[in-house]
């Protein structure tokens, strides 16, 4: 049995970067998540359209991390 160590480090590095980019979403949609006040009471509240435009954000940032799990799982079944 022989290995190819370049196509082996090629994926591995691939993965790497995927997992990265999709914790990096995660964080800036929890971020964005936490400034619309969502969750916490604050004595005062942000403007409205930072607040929508802080929840698009999040929003975005969770779809785009979903729809890469959603992706990695359908490779995985249908293999």
């Amino acid at each position: 049995m022989d290995i190819n160590w370049g196509t082996l480090a090629g994926v591995f590095a691939i993965s790497l970067g995927i997992t990265a980019v999709v914790v990096v979403l995660f964080s800036l949609g929890l971020t964005a998540w936490s400034r619309t006040g969502h969750g916490s009471p604050t004595s005062h509240p942000p403007g409205l359209r930072h607040q929508k435009t802080a929840t698009a954000t999040a929003l975005l940032c969770f779809a785009s991390c979903l729809a890469v799990a959603g992706y990695g799982i359908g490779l995985i079944v249908t293999g």
